[in-house]
């Protein structure tokens, strides 16, 4: 079958990025409590660029499949699966629970956080022709519905709603603050928040970033050149400060968030773009009572709610550009180049 394969680990990626014609087939049966799924369209993320460039503590191999979005066509189920999932058009959840054994000295489960592994990271992923997964890990889009819309829906909105509403606890009417827009996270974060009606401050290293925020609804933007820029949130949120920061840029960015909040705000991260070890202030966080919050991705049930609203038409991804999966290095290029706005993603029509 097709697929876009990462040939060898190394940076930058995109050099690195080629279209196979014989790349391995399915099974001919998907496994119990599996499907596969016929590509129409698969979406890009920063694990893309992660996974190429090798990612410490997990053992890669390459060649290999990246790819943690994608909209396509159940075509066959196996044991367990009914039959009426196929044919349908889905989106996918590439997180996956790992099994655990339990030890004697454990505490009770309900004090863990289950261990996850990625589709697209720990296994190949969706850049091919087809691929399997578990049935539910499925969420049903509808025929209606462009399959390039779809799949820049699922990984980034459901890493979205999760920091913000699952675990940060986000309420209408409050006021966020979300770094680094223009990134995948970044805007479906946006969108979200202004279906809350939150007000809404963006940061960005580009004015035009900025400016195509504006136009999505946000209501602030900042041009971060490197400086302090809290003063300019607190002077917008008329100086009490924002009740969340949503933050994947990292380094760069983390003591800005932390000083740009509210008492009792949470900093909310699933991500660091720019870099892991921040420099913190532990003063600002116990003495206004900050919660800081880490998240990765979110859970079926949470995919499954925001499958709904995207049906529903509440909620909508941008696109940045489609581009066809043969020529997927180009899309390589503009991701690790920072030139997109939105998701990219991959046509396999």
């Amino acid at each position: 079958m097709r697929a876009v394969v990462i040939q060898k680990q190394g940076g930058p990626v995109a050099p690195n990025i080629g279209f196979d014609s014989n790349w391995p087939e399915l099974p001919i049966t998907p496994a119990p409590g599996e499907v596969h799924v016929r590509t129409l369209a698969s979406a890009l993320n920063h694990m893309d660029i992660w996974v190429g460039l090798g990612i410490p503590g997990v053992e890669l191999t390459y060649p290999r499949v990246s790819g943690c979005d994608a909209c396509g066509t159940v075509e066959k189920v196996g044991a367990g699966v009914p039959e009426s999932w196929v044919g349908k058009r889905v989106i996918v959840n590439a997180k996956y629970e790992k099994a655990r054994v339990p030890r004697p000295e454990d505490p009770p489960a309900s004090s863990f956080i289950p261990e996850y592994e990625l589709i697209g990271e720990h296994v190949n992923g969706m850049h091919r022709e087809r691929f399997a997964c578990p049935a539910e890990n499925l969420a049903l889009v509808g025929d209606a519905i462009e399959p390039a819309e779809a799949a820049a829906f699922g990984l980034t909105f459901l890493t979205a709603y999760s920091m913000m509403i699952g675990k940060g606890g986000l309420r209408p009417g409050q006021s966020v603050l979300i770094t680094g827009i223009g990134g995948g996270v970044a805007t479906a974060a946006l969108s979200i928040a202004k279906w809350m009606a939150c007000p809404v401050i963006v940061t960005s290293r580009h004015q035009w970033k900025l400016d195509r925020a504006k136009s999505l609804g946000a209501d602030h933007g900042v041009l971060d050149s490197g400086q302090d820029w809290s003063k300019d949130v607190r002077g917008w949120s008329g100086k009490r400060g924002v009740d969340m920061a949503v933050d994947t840029v990292g380094k760069p960015t983390h003591m800005t968030c932390i000083k740009s909040l509210a008492r009792g705000g949470a900093y909310v991260t699933a991500g660091n773009t720019a870099g892991p070890i921040a420099e913190t202030n532990i003063a600002f966080i116990f003495w206004n009572q900050l919660r800081v919050l880490g998240s990765t991705m979110g859970s079926n049930d949470e995919f499954r709610e925001l499958a709904a609203l995207f049906r529903a038409g509440k909620l909508k991804p941008v696109v940045d550009s489609a581009i066809h999966a043969k020529d997927a290095r180009k899309a390589w290029e503009r991701l690790q180049g920072a030139e997109q706005f939105g998701k990219i993603v991959l046509d396999w029509t």
